[in-house]
């Protein structure tokens, strides 16, 4: 399993993160997604079929892109 964190700009509140975490963990071999509103991050453990390029599609399709 890989575990990855991405700063995510357009988080400004819990729901952000909600919204996030409902989006991301759709995706097959997404385990857990944690986020920090104050840090602007999120933290993502998933495995194969999920990719980080994968993440990174989802997160821009929903608005909140990762730098």
């Amino acid at each position: 399993m890989e575990k990855q964190s991405l700063s995510v700009p357009n988080i400004s509140c819990g729901h952000c993160v909600a919204a996030i975490k409902s989006e991301l963990s759709a995706l097959d071999g997404v385990q857990s997604v944690e986020g920090d509103p104050a840090a602007k991050q999120i933290t993502v453990a998933f495995e194969a079929p999920a990719t980080l390029a994968a993440l990174r599609d989802k997160l821009a399709e929903i608005n909140y892109p990762a730098e």
